[in-house]
């Protein structure tokens, strides 16, 4: 049975809906209007092989921040239920990824608590049509829902839109390890405190 999840949310700043298959293929359909974020979406899904569709509109005209940090929220929530109770799953994943002349390490254990940590300097304010800020904001949201430790950290970049893709491909293929299934695992739930 395939592990999916579907979650919406509506606020008065923003109106996100997104539905995941963790067993999929890399099929995606995503609308955000931010267009950097979209393409970062849909490399996360090619990358991860997550089947993503996502709908997603916010406030705009105030800024990109609302919209950037709900959908991180919410592919966190999606993760977390998608994921139920973890049993059998490997639970922690790493990936070291090159783009280009950037370098992306990241590790993820989703491990029902929440912490995170990004080390990443961007000399630019906006990459394409994204803050650059709140590349920390939407994998910190995304960790914080998820209930997962996420560590990022981008080394010898100099393009600033090579260290993001950096990152998105980097968590897709990290996230990708740890939600695969362990078969030496016989289904038990990866804990010693048999719950996560």
């Amino acid at each position: 049975m395939k592990r999916k999840a579907a979650i919406t949310r509506k606020t008065s700043e923003t109106d996100v809906f997104l539905s995941l298959c963790l067993d999929g293929a890399g099929i995606r359909s995503i609308d955000t209007p931010v267009g950097f974020l979209t393409h970062m979406l849909d490399l996360f899904a090619k990358h991860g092989a997550f089947d993503l569709t996502m709908k997603a509109t916010g406030d705009m005209y105030i800024d990109d921040h609302h919209t950037v940090e709900d959908i991180g929220i919410v592919l966190g929530e999606a993760f977390l239920k998608a994921l139920a109770d973890k049993r059998g799953v490997k639970r922690y994943g790493f990936f070291i990824l090159p783009m280009d002349e950037a370098l992306a390490t990241v590790a993820i254990d989703f491990s029902g608590r929440y912490a995170f940590t990004l080390d990443c300097p961007f000399a630019r304010e906006k990459i394409g049509d994204l803050s650059s800020e709140l590349v920390y904001d939407f994998w910190d949201a995304f960790a914080q829902n998820a209930k997962a430790n996420v560590y990022i950290k981008v080394e010898n970049g100099r393009n600033d839109h090579h260290k993001a893709e950096a990152i998105w491909k980097a968590m897709a293929r990290a996230i990708r390890m740890a939600c695969e299934t362990d078969e030496k695992s016989g289904g038990q739930i990866p804990s010693t405190k048999g719950t996560l």
